[in-house]
């Protein structure tokens, strides 16, 4: 496929020329952590449905030209484990999911044949797959019994979830432990030599995404249509983080699990926000709005909407313990950044171009910071 010449950032150069499996590529973070890993010169594959929205960023971005696209259903199990076999990845990352709260309310059994039995295929798939070094399965947040505590959920707290699509993240997660457990482990009787982890983000947003019943793209098609943002939960409490903050957890945790001490990484992770980037969906708005410059809300709770939590956080200690890595960017700076995203874009400016200017501004910042999987941007070199 054509190359994509961009510099070097992370990982010491680990990505470049890594053959890499994505699914879920033609969704929001899908087709961001793809153009990231393609800017580091990596070969990547992805398998995922077509992209749901139109405009969609996988389009935007134009991916099909740089990657080996194959639009296919985690829930077929027989042509997942082919696409699996034909590619030989070294790095398999699973984001191929359904990933709508409300939509799981209407859709309950799709839902979970998509986010249980998808990744139980992936993951029969990669056992037989002799290539795979490392496998990222990406869940949620709310893969944790929601008990609305006031302190973060820890790595060892129990699954749950009380709407479908959010218990479906918790068996997700027992899915890829109990694979661990019996497949991927030195321990295990029929051990494969890949290394299996999971990872759990908190609520992301950015530029590029139009999902329905997600706030950020309310908050857009309202401005575009010169209406006002209708919150329905205005003070439900969510960890907001930027699209690149759990992406660098994924890219980062993937590269450690391949080096000489990633055993004892195989588990499962969280990636979420410090605790001032935890604010309400109010809160949230207000930011939106005055980051865009424009733009009006309106309170409109809806006493028939379903269940969904009111208050959750992540606790990130594990991850900035074992792995070194912590957010970078606050809930001021996301907003901020995904506001000018979408303003920019509406004005003309090319979706590529304003990827490429957070992902710029993300990796120099953590290179100045000194995060583990940050290289000196004055020492990069082209692919």
């Amino acid at each position: 496929m054509e190359s994509m010449v961009m510099p070097m950032s992370l990982c010491g150069g680990f990505w470049r020329g890594r053959r890499v499996l994505i699914t879920g590529h033609t969704g929001f973070k899908g087709s961001w952590l793809a153009h990231w890993l393609l800017r580091e010169g990596a070969d990547v594959t992805g398998f995922a449905l077509a992209p749901a929205t139109n405009p969609s960023l996988f389009h935007l971005l134009a991916l099909q030209r740089h990657l080996t696209h194959i639009e296919g259903d985690v829930r077929d199990a027989g042509r997942l484990a082919a696409i699996v076999a034909e590619a030989r990845p070294e790095v398999v990352l699973h984001l191929a999911a359904q990933p709508l709260v409300r939509l799981s309310y209407r859709e309950p059994r799709a839902t979970w044949e998509t986010n249980v039995g998808g990744t139980v295929n992936l993951l029969e798939a990669v056992r037989s797959t002799s290539s795979v070094r490392a496998c990222v399965v990406v869940t949620s947040d709310k893969c944790y019994e929601n008990r609305e505590w006031v302190w973060g959920y820890r790595e060892q707290e129990a699954m749950g979830g009380h709407d479908p699509y959010s218990s479906s993240k918790g068996a997700a997660e027992l899915a890829v432990a109990s694979w661990r457990r019996s497949f991927f482990s030195s321990a295990s009787s029929s051990t494969t030599g890949c290394r299996l982890a999971s990872a759990r983000a908190g609520n992301v947003i950015g530029g590029g995404d139009w999902s329905a019943d997600r706030i950020v793209t309310d908050f857009v098609l309202s401005i575009q249509a010169g209406k006002p943002l209708r919150l329905r939960n205005p003070q439900a409490t969510r960890p907001w983080q930027h699209v690149l903050e759990p992406l660098s957890g994924y890219l980062h945790l993937a590269w450690r699990l391949c080096q000489d001490d990633g055993e004892g990484l195989s588990d499962g992770w969280n990636f979420g926000p410090a605790e001032s980037s935890v604010a309400t969906v109010e809160t949230l708005a207000r930011a939106l709005v005055e980051a865009y410059g424009s733009g009006e809300i309106e309170i409109a709770r809806d006493p028939a909407q379903p269940h969904e939590a009111g208050l959750l956080k992540l606790d990130c200690s594990k991850a900035v313990a074992r792995l070194g890595w912590r957010g970078l960017w606050d809930v001021t700076t996301t907003s901020r950044r995904t506001a000018h995203w979408y303003r920019d874009q509406h004005a003309g400016r090319s979706a590529t171009e304003l990827v490429d200017d957070d992902l710029n501004a993300y990796t120099d910042l953590a290179y100045r910071q000194r995060l583990p999987w940050a290289a000196d941007p004055l020492t990069r070199t082209a692919p």
